[in-house]
């Protein structure tokens, strides 16, 4: 008898993380559920292809509509995110632009905060402008400004917690009490945080996003994006994924479950050592601000403490020099390797001002928050005493 695991069996976050969306027994009696790579899907006979169609006996078809593998990995997800649906797609940035597409239309407006990731902002500021929707940034956290932007034809309202590069969060109950007053379809991008660490949805959000490509995998080795909600919602962005395409492929989707079953234990390790190394960057006498929720002195603490069960594993600070100070300090490392991304098990590190902003000059870096003397820290899995050793020798 076959047996599906899925989401609402109140089961911690360890054993979802293992069995969760997963059925047995499985295909050939594998503990592991294989990677089914085919593009296109047999009918034995034109009445189960009719019964397809009406949708009596739901199964797979054409590899945009849908995989075993990769539907797996979305149920996985769901059931880590105590979500009804999940929806897997080629990258994270693939989950948010199809989801607009798909909730949006001509004369409507959208909200973001401003620390929401840039390509999102260049998204939602520039090429949905083509297609007649408007767009608001608003700062991050400042209950004020969100209120002053809610118009009669708003209708999304997106924002990140944690933020990037600054560690900003995001009061969910409050982001989900303004979209249930203005009717708004709220948003959040909890790639940061993970499943593990905040469930934005138990706040009353609408739909949680992951770039899966980060911690779900969790080994720098796959591109990968995951959409969360009500199981309505996620059919409706289904349907417009199946037009546009941009789907997870099954060996992808195969990594991301291999990549979530250690999730709980990785995501722990890196809570730890993140923290230890924020408290030693805070009171380094190179260091001018460390930007850490865990952090007492950070503004928002209070409000994390409240809604995260750990504070991540991304340590922003800022050192006491300029720009070509900043640059030698990264320089210096030996086991942080210069990288974009984040949520591997290698520990990374990089200078925003040189890494995503590289194309902006210094006035136009700090018109949007970025200073030159910024450092951003992915921690991994090596030993948290060798990572703070390492930058105190590289700061000194």
């Amino acid at each position: 008898m076959s047996r599906d695991d899925r989401p609402g069996s109140g089961r911690g976050p360890g054993t979802e993380a293992v069995h969760g969306g997963e059925q047995r027994p499985r295909p050939g009696n594998a503990i592991t559920t294989p990677i089914f790579q085919t593009a296109t899907f047999v009918f034995r006979d034109t009445a189960e292809l009719v019964a397809h169609h009406s949708h009596r006996a739901p199964r797979e078809e054409y590899g945009r509509y849908g995989n075993p593998t990769t539907q797996v990995a979305e149920a996985k997800c769901a059931a880590l995110e105590g979500a009804e649906a999940g929806l897997a797609f080629a990258s994270g940035m693939a989950a948010i632009t199809t989801t607009l597409f798909a909730v949006l239309q001509h004369g409507q407006h959208v909200i973001l905060t401003d620390d929401c990731y840039r390509r999102t902002r260049q998204f939602c500021t520039g090429l949905l402008g083509k297609f007649g929707v408007e767009a608001s940034v608003v700062e991050t956290g400042s209950v004020e400004a969100l209120e002053s932007a809610v118009r009669p034809n708003t209708r999304v309202l997106i924002s990140e917690s944690p933020t990037n590069p600054y560690n900003r969060i995001v009061d969910l109950d409050h982001i989900a009490e303004v979209g249930r007053r203005h009717r708004l379809l709220t948003i959040i991008d909890s790639t940061f945080a993970t499943p593990i660490n905040q469930r934005p949805l138990d706040h009353g959000i609408d739909l949680v996003l992951h770039s899966a490509t980060k911690y779900l995998s969790g080994h720098n080795d796959v591109l990968g994006g995951v959409l969360l909600g009500k199981e309505p919602l996620i059919d409706a962005i289904r349907d417009c994924q199946g037009v546009l395409g941009g789907v997870m492929d099954p060996h992808a989707a195969y990594l991301v479950i291999r990549g979530l079953k250690t999730l709980p234990v990785r995501v722990e390790r890196q809570n730890a050592s993140a923290l230890q190394v924020a408290e030693m960057l805070a009171a380094h006498p190179r260091v001018a601000a460390v930007h850490y929720a865990g952090l007492a002195s950070h503004p928002q603490h209070r409000v994390a403490a409240k809604q995260m069960r750990g504070f991540g594993a991304v340590v922003s600070f800022e050192l006491k020099g300029d720009l070509d100070d900043t640059s030698r300090v990264v320089d210096a490392t030996r086991i942080f390797q210069i990288a974009p991304s984040l949520g591997g098990v290698e520990s990374l590190i990089e200078q925003p001002a040189l890494m995503s902003f590289f194309e902006l000059s210094t006035e136009e870096r700090l018109a949007v928050g970025i200073e030159d003397n910024l450092i951003r820290l992915s921690i991994g899995l090596e030993d948290v005493d060798d990572l703070a050793a390492d930058l105190r020798q590289a700061l000194a």
